[in-house]
């Protein structure tokens, strides 16, 4: 896989770490509904979960870009829309339905990995 997607799961890592803590205790000031302070901390963890399963990718088989691809995406669209609908949900509505799609890129992501190769011989010990 090429380099961005190494740089992207540190990025979408390290991202996910600050929202997570923004949503633990800046947000908690704007924001009274557990729920939707629940649906940020879903969106951390998937980010940040995905973002090490991104790394693992970039590294285990580096030629697979559909699951680079997907993964990607589908953080951007699952997690970054959720943070919008928490954030606004008058306003980003129109996300919503961005969700679904994103977590359908998140599962294709993982069926793009199944058939991948397994792990290169140089990189067995």
């Amino acid at each position: 896989m090429p380099l961005p997607f190494w740089t992207l799961g540190c990025i979408y890592g390290a991202s996910s770490v600050a929202l997570g803590a923004f949503g633990a205790h800046g947000l908690k000031r704007r924001i009274a509904d557990p729920a939707r302070l629940s649906n940020w901390s879903t969106a951390a963890q998937y980010q940040l979960l995905h973002s090490g399963v991104l790394l693992l990718t970039a590294v285990a088989t580096p030629q697979n870009v559909v699951a680079g691809s997907l993964f990607t995406a589908g953080m951007t669209m699952f997690s970054g829309s959720i943070y919008l609908l928490v954030l606004d949900p008058q306003r980003f509505k129109w996300v919503g339905p961005i969700t679904p799609l994103g977590g359908l890129c998140l599962i294709g992501g993982w069926v793009a990995l199944a058939f991948t190769k397994r792990v290169p011989p140089s990189l067995r010990r």
